[in-house]
């Protein structure tokens, strides 16, 4: 099992921010830092480890290095706890003068943020086409729920407010699908194109917040049943949270879409 370590400390959605280092150690990288957020960060067999090989600043010399976990200076520091996703770890983890062999640098050295920024838009686009399918489950729970469950001599699913809510939510699962389906076709011919990082970037955006409007009126018609914490429906609404979140924020999703938009005004020249 592996896990992929970019976020750190002082360095989330900025990722051209990162201060781990990886400093020329000969024939070998000697790798001080710590990153945080790390996905299956306490049982990886293995990191794919986002690191400054060239001292500076921004996105130019970060390389991509395979680290085994077993290295000695390497170090689950802590399991974090989550508000939701209980059956997946995260942890921070910590480099102390841990060496790896420079064979372990994944294509060209200082080359890592563009090959990191290649891989969100995969990233983004299979969350988006997870969620969907999430969604879509949610719902139809809810569904089942409803024609189940009796209020005021009828099953709740006959109340008009409730059946038309179901189906504009249905409706807006439909259409991320098929905005899903389109930007896969778009990236099978070309994932380094502007417009399949701008449509990934859509994706998304509008998984992120639609799942949270699914979560919550799904919860909400469960009523006192969907607080429980047993039920389905309310792991649905803490895990789905995240989604807005990791991989990129949806306010960062907003800012590339405005940039490939061309919404933003200039850069100043220094």
């Amino acid at each position: 099992m592996g896990a992929i370590a970019v976020t750190e400390p002082g360095a989330g959605s900025d990722v051209a921010g990162i201060i781990t280092r990886a400093d020329d150690g000969g024939d070998a990288y000697i790798i001080n830092g710590s990153k945080m957020y790390i996905t299956n960060g306490t049982q990886a067999d293995w990191v794919c480890l986002l690191a400054r090989t060239t001292p500076g600043t921004g996105y130019k010399g970060m390389s991509l290095i395979m680290v085994p976990t077993d290295t000695p200076g390497f170090i689950v520091s802590k399991k974090l706890h989550k508000l939701g996703n209980h059956s997946s770890d995260t942890a921070v983890l910590t480099f102390d003068d841990m060496r790896v062999p420079k064979t372990n640098c994944i294509g060209v050295e200082g080359m890592g943020f563009y090959m990191q920024m290649e891989q969100f838009q995969r990233e983004r686009l299979v969350g988006a086409v997870s969620a969907t399918a999430g969604m879509e489950r949610a719902l139809r729970r809810t569904i089942d729920y409803l024609r189940e469950r009796q209020a005021f001599g009828m099953p709740l699913i006959h109340n008009q407010w409730i059946h038309f809510k179901l189906c504009e939510l249905l409706t807006e699962i439909e259409a991320l699908r098929q905005l899903n389906y389109y930007t896969a076709s778009l990236m099978a011919q070309d994932e380094t194109s502007l417009e399949v990082v701008k449509l990934a970037s859509m994706c998304k955006l509008k998984a992120g917040r639609l799942a949270r409007e699914v979560g919550d009126t799904c919860l909400q018609f469960h009523g006192g049943m969907g607080y429980m914490e047993e039920t389905p429906i309310s792991r649905y609404f803490r895990d789905a949270r995240l989604l807005s979140i990791g991989g990129g924020a949806d306010e960062v999703m907003l800012g590339i879409i405005a940039k490939l938009e061309d919404m933003l005004p200039p850069r100043r020249k220094e």
